[in-house]
């Protein structure tokens, strides 16, 4: 296999854990008034084991944190920690198809955020890629129907915080490498999901505990095949196979809650997803440009 195959199926098993985490936060938010555990808990379970799970290799390697932009880590962990938390809430309330389909508004939001804080222009296209998407959001909520449901405000939430926090990577990956930007996300999350989850404290059991683990050790490993799968292959290439996070997570919605994708669900999510794949495909096409001009 090429360099593109192999990295495309990277992406594909990290959607696939992905999507698993969040199946695992559904079960523990979901259960009854004695055995569900706050959102908020299940953030602290997913920030705590996943830097464990770092720090094997933190002690082998002992990463070098001289230089490292602690303003720009500290606001991307309190964004990604909110959104981590908001989308594990929304979960509780959603089915999975419908939450994942509504966090991948975050890449506008990025945008969004990018043209008001680093000055980028956005052109005729990305903008229709925009309204393309937020129409999707609509047909699968349906605002001001009965079928609406609060839980959604949550999801879209979560899609702007992720945003947030995808543009403060942006600028720490222009810097830094990716393994302590890592390890400062998930040792920092952990300190702060914990402070947080303090004040909604009960002790969770033997197999919830293990349900958390899980959660950070998959969330982890996922990062890890998803580097992994940008490193070898084109970005132009393995990117779209990012959306694989949502049929993975209808797969696991039907499997283990029983949830079968209603048409306007399968509607809105086929709207975000064009919408995401035609920001994406003129995000590569102005980077495609831009490394043109510096080569001449």
């Amino acid at each position: 296999m090429n360099d593109n195959i192999k990295g495309a199926l990277f992406i594909v098993v990290a959607c696939a854990f992905i999507a698993a985490t969040t199946a695992i936060a559904k079960q523990l938010g979901a259960g009854g008034a004695e055995t569900q555990l706050h959102p908020l808990q299940v953030s602290f379970g997913r920030f705590l084991f996943g830097f464990l799970t770092l720090l094997p290799f933190a002690l082998l390697k002992r990463p070098d944190f001289q230089g490292a932009h602690w303003p720009q880590h500290a606001a991307r962990v309190v964004c990604g920690w909110a959104g981590v938390s908001c989308m594990f809430a929304a979960v509780a309330f959603l089915p999975l198809a419908d939450a994942t389909a509504i966090s991948f508004l975050n890449p506008f939001f990025t945008m969004v955020l990018a043209i008001l804080f680093l000055g980028e222009t956005v052109g005729k296209w990305r903008w229709g890629a925009a309204i393309v998407a937020f129409s999707g959001v609509l047909v699968l909520t349906q605002p001001g129907s009965s079928a609406f449901q609060p839980a959604a405000l949550i999801a879209l939430s979560a899609a702007a915080l992720m945003g947030m926090e995808v543009l403060f990577i942006k600028l720490l990956t222009r810097r830094e490498p990716h393994q302590r930007i890592l390890l400062i996300n998930n040792g920092a999350g952990a300190v702060i999901s914990g402070l947080a989850a303090l004040f909604f404290w009960q002790p969770p059991s033997g197999e919830q505990w293990l349900m958390l683990a899980a959660i950070g050790a998959i969330m982890v490993t996922a990062q890890l095949f998803f580097l992994r799968g940008m490193t070898l292959g084109e970005t132009n290439f393995v990117a779209p196979f990012l959306f694989m996070n949502l049929p993975f997570a209808a797969l696991y919605g039907g499997l283990f809650f029983g949830e079968v994708p209603a048409l306007t669900t399968l509607a809105g999510a086929v709207l975000i997803l064009s919408g995401a794949g035609i920001l994406g495909w003129r995000e590569r096409l102005a980077a495609q440009r831009q490394a043109a001009a510096e080569d001449r």
